[in-house]
């Protein structure tokens, strides 16, 4: 009798429980101590295996041994675990899943927006468990289609709210499908994240479609493991004569011989070594017979598991692509693959970036493993190989090059060139040490090779970004000297901010912009205009030859609050003017932003007032006439009166207000200006009191006289004449 014999490509253990058998492997051969939160996997053989080389499994984070590593398994676990952890303070290495930490996020999501989630899944399993403690609002669970109906009929949510839905990435595709269809006819607004592991549906795939074109079905897999019980009700709807063993001594060898077709499918969570048990054991039992294509069992069992050499090259072609690993076809029975880091030296890029399937690619042998009967491979490497020569011949050449700051590390930065990793040392990487070196990451940057050199199979290549950096600024700053005159515009980036000013970089040579330039109105930081980064229009307005200091103009003369006065403003225009300080010769008022004028006390009434606070309040806005306009000394002089009505005025009380007007001619500080701060006003007032010159009072004093005379009744000016 022809025996023939097919084993699923996707039998054994799958990317996300690997990668935690592999960490606990790893830490046990550092040597230290282990212990694993529940069993690793759901394969007691595994988990006794592990135990005898000292990694013990706990059911509670408390119940973890002093000094030891405590390892969180594919499943994942509830937030309020990773807190206990935290808590007690114990060294974690986290093995979960990637696409149940992706589950975890989403879940998390919709808690943070109140937003109800539903779970296809066993509420029982330890996955499900984990997901539900990373649920932060309402959670619900069913494990088919007849629980979410009756989860329907209690659960308090309407048909038009929003409600998340994802799955188990063990459960079955196929009663992943109906949920969903009862799903969408109850819900309009639901949000479904197909979250079943494309291994695992690919396995499912894989096993019913062997399992219909065989007589016996051999499912190899712990009882106690979900994805193992979902394959083997799906090889048992295909396949009535469907087995599931856990090791080769259930096998029963009488069924193998008398079956014609054979088929052979392993859970997840089953161990290589175990499956390969399996065959040698089935080997052993037709290995006198002939398969359909005159080739026989251990021959195909032989090459099925050929050994390929490490370091080997070779060519695949990607079959497929998955978001941590690219599955590739190198002509052999072994399942080749690219795990992500083993792409591109770049940890940015996507593998969909790197290839498509359909690709040739050559690839460097990295790890074979015979029990499993797969080939782990890189590509990086075999690109990296290839420019090798070509950075050692750069680094002698002193070539400027073109480079992806990939990553921060410690003592510098890892910047990618053709698939080689560069390290720039920190006092390398930027032109002065304060600048983070973060900000560097993702960016294309040029750089120049200090050291490509190899001692047997370590690499070191180091190179500059600062080098090239300091070259640059050299010859702007050299160019920049030639060609730097007063007057002349530049465009800069502020650096950094001082108490008195900002500095710029005006390419390779730094300005200094002073406070009193930033900005036309009183400003008390630099803060308050610019910023560091700002990109700053500038003049220079004075070069000191000797020290190489550059004094910068910024203030925009368009904004020149004296040019709009001159434009918008002339004299005997009514402005709304606000008090912003009071003395005893008069008024400080705002007419627009950087300019106040002096409404002396002569000018704030139509009669005579004692003091101007009697009139006037700080923060007040009146009505105001300018009367006068001094752009060379920057005054303006403004008048309320000027806009009452004319009231007739004792001669004593003219008499007064021309005392003071002529104190006021007299002393140029009485004049308003805005280079006077109103805070100075007290200063002012007291050289306003001083007594004038007499050789200068006297000639004012006879004018004011005779316009006493013009403007008074007959008999008032004889009085003026006989006073005076």
């Amino acid at each position: 009798m022809q025996n023939n014999i097919r084993v699923a490509k996707t039998a054994g253990f799958c990317f996300g429980v690997k990668r935690a058998v592999d960490i606990v492997y790893d830490l046990i051969d550092r040597g230290g101590s282990v212990c694993t939160l529940g069993p690793i996997i759901h394969n007691m053989e595994m988990v006794s295996e592990l135990e005898a080389k000292g990694c013990k499994a706990v059911d509670r984070v408390e119940d973890c041994p002093e000094g030891s590593t405590i390892v969180i398994r594919s499943h994942g676990v509830a937030q309020n675990v990773y807190d206990k952890i935290s808590e007690l303070g114990l060294e974690c290495v986290d093995a979960t899943c990637p696409f149940v930490k992706k589950i975890h996020k989403i879940v998390k999501k919709a808690g943070e927006s109140k937003t109800p989630v539903l779970i296809a899944g066993n509420k029982n399993h330890p996955e499900i468990q984990g997901i539900i403690g990373h649920c932060e609002g309402e959670c619900y669970t069913f494990n088919n289609d007849d629980e979410l109906n009756e989860l329907i009929k209690i659960i308090p949510i309407k048909n038009n709210d929003e409600v998340y839905v994802v799955a188990q990435t063990t459960f079955s595709k196929k009663e992943w499908k109906k949920c969903l269809k009862t799903v969408k006819k109850v819900y309009t607004n639901a949000k479904i994240f197909d979250t079943i592991c494309k291994a695992t549906s690919e396995r499912q795939e894989e096993a019913e479609e062997i399992s219909s074109s065989s007589d016996l079905m051999i499912v190899i897999g712990d009882r106690h493991s979900s994805n193992t019980a979902k394959l083997y009700d799906i090889c048992k709807a295909k396949c009535g004569n469907t087995v599931l063993i856990e090791t080769a001594s259930e096998l029963d060898k009488g069924l193998v011989s008398i079956s014609r077709s054979i088929g052979v499918t392993a859970g997840a969570s089953t161990p290589a070594r175990i499956i390969k048990e399996v065959l040698d054991t089935m080997s052993e039992e037709v290995k006198s017979s002939e398969t359909v294509e005159n080739e026989s069992f251990e021959e195909m069992l032989e090459e099925s598991l050929k050994n390929l050499n490490t370091n080997e090259r070779v060519k695949g072609v990607v079959v497929s692509i998955a978001p941590n690993e690219v599955i590739v076809d190198v002509g052999r029975k072994q399942s080749g693959y690219i795990p992500a880091d083993e792409l591109s030296n770049d940890p940015s890029v996507k593998p969909e970036d790197v290839v498509k399937v359909g690709d040739e690619i050559e690839l460097l042998i990295m790890k074979t493993n015979d029990a499993e009967g797969t080939i782990m491979l890189s590509k990086r490497r075999v690109d990296a190989q290839k420019s090798w020569d070509e950075l050692k011949e750069l680094a002698e050449s002193n070539t400027v090059l073109t480079g992806k700051v990939a990553s921060v590390v410690k003592g510098g930065v890892i910047l990618i060139y053709k698939d080689n990793r560069v390290f720039i040392p920190a006092s390398q990487a930027t032109d002065s040490r304060d600048e983070n070196l973060e900000d560097l990451v993702g960016k294309e940057v040029q750089f120049k090779l200090l050291e490509a050199s190899q001692r047997g199979r370590m690499r070191r290549i180091v190179g500059s970004i600062r080098a090239l950096l300091r070259e640059k600024r050299a010859a702007q700053r050299a160019e920049f000297w030639e060609t730097c005159e007063v007057g002349k515009h530049y465009t800069g980036t502020v650096k950094s901010l001082t108490s008195y000013g900002a500095f710029v970089d005006l390419g390779g040579v730094f300005g200094m912009i002073h406070i009193s330039e930033l900005s036309w109105t009183h400003i008390k930081n630099p803060a308050e205009v610019v910023s560091v980064g700002d990109k700053v229009d500038v003049y220079v307005k004075d070069i000191n030859e000797e020290t190489k200091k550059i004094s910068l103009g910024y203030k925009d003369p368009d904004a020149n609050p004296w040019e709009i006065l001159r434009r918008d403003f002339p004299v005997d225009t009514v402005v709304d003017a606000t008090i912003v300080g009071l003395t005893t010769f008069g008024a400080f008022a705002n007419v627009i932003p950087g300019i106040d004028g002096l409404i002396h006390i002569s000018q704030i009434a139509n009669k005579r007032i004692e003091k101007p606070e009697d009139v006037l309040k700080i923060g007040e806005t009146v009505k105001a006439k300018i009367i006068a306009i001094d752009f060379d000394k920057k005054r303006v002089s403004l008048s309320i009166r000027a806009l009452l009505p004319v009231e007739e005025t004792p001669a004593e009380d003219e008499k007064a207000e021309a005392e003071e007007e002529v104190v006021a001619s007299t002393e140029d500080e009485v004049v308003a200006s805005t280079e006077t701060p109103v805070e100075e006003a007290s200063a002012v007032e007291e050289k306003a009191e001083e007594p004038a010159p007499a050789a200068e009072e006297a000639p004012a004093a006879e004018e004011k006289a005779e316009e006493a005379k013009e403007e008074a009744p007959a008999e008032k000016a004889e009085e003026a004449e006989e006073k005076e």
